[in-house]
């Protein structure tokens, strides 16, 4: 078993990121997402940071990241070191994946989604479409080593977790979190059969080397934290704080994301930016923020910063 011991942190202070997909241009539910981690490392006189998500290309749009970068721009929220791609990190995810390897934690696995769904059902269960399968350990060798054949193709690669494996941490604005990893999730992929990395793997490799010891981003990535704070453990990585935002949900309650069509945000002059921004301060539980057409997006966000302080030092 590796050492588990965390490594100590940066001297620099506070670092923060937003990292979007390039999937589509900014909706409601990722600008609320950017504000409230902008917010969270201005009122920490911290860094934040901005990273693209591009590796799963075949869901990226051509252009997307431009724009983006130019909506975050209209709605003054400059980020403060130059951004990266992770689509030209891939020789650091490969030298996490081998290093996983040397230390006898991951294996090689051929299985389907067809073929894991069949494996759960034949012992009676039954998982919904909308959730993710717990893998049954269908590839997993009884006796763990390193592998030779790292890049073979069409081979996922997974990380074997121990029996019995529970996680727990602290999350800033929910509280005590835990989750019991072996039993709810199993062993997941760090690099799928199509030779593309995870998020799970890119986002931990990311967020180490780039010194982040903030992590500010929506509720819907919860249920991934403990996971990476089990790879962030097992390779020597310090383990940032989380802080997890409320999600904006549609109107048949489910998370606004471009999945569900969710529609880019107005934000073609200052005005319309301003607008938005204000709809995603009430979405964090903002308020006494100046609502008058003559205020700029430098004095707004000053005055949000304040706010965020107050909320969360009250919390």
């Amino acid at each position: 078993m590796p050492n588990l011991k965390n490594p100590s942190p940066p001297a620099d202070g506070y670092r923060g990121r937003f990292a979007p997909s390039p999937t589509g241009p900014l909706h409601a539910g990722s600008l609320v997402a950017a504000l409230g981690s902008w917010l969270d490392a201005r009122q920490n006189q911290g860094k934040w940071l901005l990273r693209i998500e591009d590796l799963d290309t075949p869901r990226c749009i051509p252009g997307a990241d431009q724009e983006i970068l130019r909506q975050l721009l209209t709605c003054g929220l400059s980020w403060d070191e130059e951004p990266s791609w992770q689509s030209q990190r891939r020789e650091h995810y490969q030298n996490a994946l081998e290093r996983l390897n040397a230390l006898q934690t991951i294996y090689p696995c051929t299985c389907s989604r067809q073929t894991i769904a069949s494996a759960l059902g034949s012992h009676g269960v039954i998982t919904p479409r909308n959730q993710e399968m717990v893998y049954p350990g269908t590839c997993r060798p009884s006796q763990m080593m390193a592998n030779d054949a790292i890049a073979k193709p069409a081979t996922a690669w997974r990380l074997a977790l121990p029996p019995n494996l529970v996680m727990e941490f602290e999350d800033l604005m929910l509280g005590k979190q835990h989750q019991a990893l072996s039993q709810g999730v199993g062993d997941f992929v760090l690099r799928r059969r199509d030779d593309v990395f995870t998020y799970q793997l890119a986002v931990v490799v990311d967020d180490a080397e780039q010194g982040i010891t903030h992590v500010v981003r929506g509720q819907d990535l919860l249920s991934n934290t403990a996971r990476q704070i089990y790879l962030q453990k097992i390779l020597g990585y310090l383990t940032p704080s989380y802080l997890h935002l409320p999600l904006v949900l549609d109107e048949h309650g489910e998370k606004l994301s471009k999945q569900t069509l969710a529609t880019a945000i107005h934000t073609e002059n200052a005005q319309q930016a301003l607008q938005e921004l204000r709809k995603a301060a009430v979405h964090l539980g903002l308020s006494n923020l100046p609502d008058g057409k003559a205020i700029s997006i430098a004095e707004w966000l000053l005055a949000a910063t304040q706010a965020w302080n107050r909320k969360i030092t009250s919390s």
